[in-house]
């Protein structure tokens, strides 16, 4: 068991960096966009054959399922990764890791709609220690201490409501495929939809710089296929709940890099508003009590 939690606070801490190389796919010239697709297209083809050599069945899919994969790879992958990767250039590698992970308040909403799950005390506990922790982050509070914008705030909470997205459509479709095939065709369809839109094949000459081709290896080989592949062994053995709670490293990562790497501004709202966004995530997290 151990193992696995190792597996997941490896995911975890890859998914962490992606911040990193973001920058450098940006600092040779490609956009938000372009790095989606890059990171996809990169992911796609390393976790494609890695499945070709060791789990060709997890390729078998029925092709009446494609709108589930739609969902999870357009819907939520796409999406996320796009409000994402705009948050970081717009803002630092903190402030848009904390963001992301107001993705538990949209997921316990849409679990109260779709799967009718009770709101007990301790989610609106949770999901108002996130509201707060969100206006420590983005400098709302106090007013004027840093200056966000709101296409930042935007971005950053689209990203935790792309990410929840997953959550949502994953509960449907791991009902009759693995984690593997969901993974994988997740990728896919991420790689098909943002590749034209990205504007990406008139931009190939930036991704001749070294710069580039960091940045590319490192989001798509570290931050997607390997993270992924990580994260699923480890789920496979690890109770879900401890899982979550396991991957709130991301964040911690993410901000140490930017304070370390980027010299990036570090204020006591941010740190409070970082406590109190992962605690509401290990409090949801929490197992309740049995009556």
């Amino acid at each position: 068991m151990k193992k696995a939690y190792l597996q997941i606070i490896a995911a975890a801490s890859l998914w962490g960096c992606i911040g990193l190389f973001i920058k450098l796919l940006t600092a040779a010239g490609l956009t938000s966009m372009q790095g989606v697709a890059v990171r996809s297209l990169v992911g796609l083809i390393f976790y494609g054959l890695f499945l070709f050599l060791t789990d060709r069945p997890a390729l078998r899919v029925d092709l009446r399922d494609w709108y589930w994969f739609f969902g999870t790879g357009v819907c939520s992958m796409l999406f996320f990764n796009w409000c994402y990767f705009s948050a970081i250039t717009l803002s630092s590698m903190s402030v848009a890791a904390v963001l992301l992970y107001t993705s538990p308040v949209f997921v316990t909403l849409m679990s109260a709609i779709f799967f009718h799950e009770a709101v007990t005390p301790v989610k609106v506990i949770a999901l108002a220690a996130t509201f707060a922790g969100c206006v420590l982050v983005t400098g709302l509070f106090p007013l004027g201490q840093v200056p966000i914008s709101a296409g930042t705030i935007l971005f950053g909470l689209g990203s935790g409501f792309g990410y929840a997205l997953y959550s949502i459509f994953g509960k449907f479709i791991l009902k009759k495929y693995s984690p593997a095939t969901v993974t994988f065709y997740t990728i896919l369809f991420c790689a098909i939809f943002s590749l034209p839109i990205s504007g990406l094949h008139a931009n190939l000459g930036a991704l001749a710089s070294w710069q580039a081709l960091a940045g590319a290896l490192g989001v798509g080989v570290l931050c997607c296929a390997l993270a992924y592949h990580l994260y699923t062994a480890g789920l496979r053995d690890a109770e879900p709940g401890k899982a979550a709670i396991l991957a709130t490293v991301e964040p911690f990562v993410a901000a140490a890099l930017g304070i370390l790497l980027f010299h990036e501004e570090v204020t006591p709202s941010k740190l409070l508003g970082m406590a109190a966004i992962l605690g509401a995530v290990l409090l949801l997290n929490l197992p309740e009590k049995k009556s």
